[in-house]
């Protein structure tokens, strides 16, 4: 793996605020031997405008709620709401209405690079749950 913990901590926090808005499909990608420029993608789906544009407003609240607070310096294609991008430097992440996300295929174009494991905390905390309801 070659993001910083940084950049590591910053897109969990991502997809984490992603999944809590009910995104679909989110993957990160570790591009940081691929790009200099960045060391990670998140990638979440959303399948109207507005939930798109929900997600981008909680990773922004989540991340500036970090201790060491990330802003990003760049945010581009919100007023279309169909694929907004917010470039943290360390992470760059892509919220994209589904037909986007299926068109333009960001996962097959990085297909060579390693994917950072990430799994929403309400499932996790749902499988244990229900695991101790079980028994």
């Amino acid at each position: 793996m070659t993001v910083s913990e940084r950049a590591h901590e910053l897109a969990i926090a991502a997809a984490q605020a992603a999944a809590d808005k009910k995104a679909q499909d989110i993957t990160i990608i570790d591009v940081g031997d691929q790009l200099a420029i960045t060391d990670a993608f998140v990638l979440a789906a959303a399948p109207n405008e507005r939930q798109v544009l929900a997600i981008v407003d909680a990773i922004e609240e989540s991340l500036l709620e970090l201790p060491e607070k990330a802003k990003p310096v760049r945010r581009e294609g919100e007023r279309g709401g169909r694929w907004v991008l917010l470039d943290y430097v360390d992470i760059v992440v892509h919220v994209q209405h589904t037909e986007e996300r299926e068109f333009y295929g960001l996962d097959r174009l990085w297909k060579d690079c390693p994917t950072i494991p990430f799994v929403d905390r309400d499932l996790v905390e749902a499988d244990a749950s229900g695991s101790a309801a079980a028994e």
